[in-house]
């Protein structure tokens, strides 16, 4: 069962849902991949000199993160390594991150907290390793992190609001750009309003819309969990509606997330669009280039 219609994943796209703004995120889209042992499967699949985002996962090391970032790289994509704060062990391990990131040229990091029940080292949040990193030498062009529209199973929503704002000073401090990453969600209005209530509090950073890609239903209530989206899925499991519409056929369309947030793409600076493929990454491509394609025709 995919979370997208039946429509799409038959290689078209309904002409009338592609608004304007939205081509052109969806073609520059950064695909996330996850380092398990058959992730070097999906690299055919990915187009070429794609933005791929590399994640962390507790069950492995950041060295895996890594390595696979190194591999796409050899590829010729640009790759943005999740680094996880809680698996950081040291302020050496740091400086060894550093490093890579200076010997392989990569200049954009996305922080997380990350899951591991202990911290591996000193440090607890994301907060605290992007000031670690700030104050390396890793030539950082750009440092990205979470944000929450539906709140954090842990963190009060003042306290994820604070921390935001951290987060944003720390990079303005340093002449560093960054963005905000939305978690996965599947409630426009959610999403609209605290981008707006963000914007209002003084969060200037670009947003980038965290979505599904074109994925079996059943993987994503199963994987998500463990990826940091459980609030999502608490959401999908209330919402009877919601989960009717992806038991029946069609399942979910993006396009019902990214129409109406269309409008506000450019007064919200919702930048670009950060795809979940959880691994399943060529029927993400394929509905891409139907998108893609809509657009050539109507032009």
């Amino acid at each position: 069962m995919s979370i997208f219609p039946s429509r799409q994943r038959s290689g078209t796209v309904d002409e009338q849902a592609v608004a304007p703004g939205v081509v052109d995120r969806v073609a520059d889209a950064h695909l996330e991949l996850i380092p398990t042992p058959k992730a070097h499967l999906q690299f055919a699949a990915l187009p070429e000199a794609s933005t791929v985002s590399v994640t962390c996962s507790p069950a492995k090391d950041i060295q895996a993160t890594l390595d696979m970032a190194a591999q796409l790289q050899d590829l010729g994509h640009t790759v943005i390594p999740h680094l996880a704060a809680r698996m950081v062990e040291s302020p050496e391990h740091v400086a060894a991150i550093a490093q890579w990131l200076n010997t392989h040229s990569v200049h954009d990091v996305f922080v997380i907290g990350g899951d591991a029940p202990d911290p591996h080292g000193p440090y607890f949040d994301a907060g605290a390793l992007i000031e670690a990193l700030l104050n390396s030498n890793a030539n950082l062009a750009n440092v990205g992190f979470g944000g929450y529209p539906e709140g954090h199973a842990t963190i009060p929503l003042n306290k994820l609001a604070d921390a935001t704002a951290a987060k944003q000073q720390l990079l303005d401090a340093a002449g560093v750009g960054g963005w905000v990453s939305t978690q996965m969600c599947f409630d426009t209005k959610a999403v609209s309003k605290w981008i707006h209530h963000s914007r209002s509090q003084g969060i200037h950073l670009p947003i980038h819309l965290g979505i599904p890609g074109v994925i079996d239903t059943t993987k994503l209530l199963t994987m998500g969990a463990k990826l940091g989206i459980g609030a999502s899925l608490r959401y999908l499991r209330k919402n009877r509606a919601v989960v009717s519409k992806l038991a029946a056929p069609g399942g979910y369309d993006p396009m019902e997330m990214l129409s109406p947030l269309a409008s506000e793409f450019e007064s919200l600076n919702i930048a670009a669009l950060h795809v979940f493929t959880f691994n399943q990454v060529a029927n993400t491509v394929a509905w891409r280039q139907a998108v893609i394609g809509v657009a050539a025709h109507a032009h």
